[in-house]
């Protein structure tokens, strides 16, 4: 009897608590439970007449990142290691997480009274700030350009109006 190979399968820990709740499965199963509700929801976009002959409508796009998304799910959860062969960090950084779900609070908030542009460049300034950056140079350069050429490709090139914000309008 000494002669088996002693890998997880002969021990019987292939089904452990250990290998089958590891963060790798367990964040692979939240990902393919949001993936299928939101290929759910995409089945209820409406489509304009004479859409269902179109190769490409409304529905295109979110139905290909749902399929790509349940893809990756799927794949996570069949590769998906222990956490001590994984190396997952097991510290959570719980001030962090809470402060990045107050910044995204305050940036909902933010978009409606001072806009697209103010709101999401102090949103990443924030946040990049929260990660750790201190210098001034990479905060600004590194939220405030890509916020504005992002914004002239929305409503420039696209032609996709952005609210300016309550503020900026009670004046106009």
């Amino acid at each position: 009897m000494s002669d088996l190979p002693t890998n997880s399968i002969t021990k019987g820990n292939l089904f452990s608590k250990e290998n089958l709740l590891c963060r790798d499965r367990v964040g692979a199963m939240i990902f393919l439970l949001v993936c299928l509700c939101y290929g759910y929801q995409t089945t209820q976009i409406p489509l304009f007449p004479g859409d269902e002959y179109e190769p490409f409508t409304a529905r295109t796009l979110p139905t290909l990142l749902t399929f790509i998304g349940i893809a990756l799910a799927l794949m996570l959860l069949v590769t998906g290691q222990p956490d001590s062969k994984s190396g997952a960090v097991i510290e959570f950084n719980w001030k962090l997480l809470i402060g990045f779900l107050l910044l995204m609070a305050l940036y909902g908030v933010g978009l409606t009274y001072i806009g697209f542009v103010l709101a999401t460049g102090l949103f990443l300034l924030a946040g990049f700030y929260l990660l750790g950056e201190r210098r001034k140079k990479v905060l600004f350069g590194a939220s405030f350009p890509f916020v504005i050429a992002f914004y002239l490709l929305l409503t420039q090139g696209l032609d996709i109006y952005l609210e300016p914000g309550v503020i900026f309008t009670m004046w106009s």
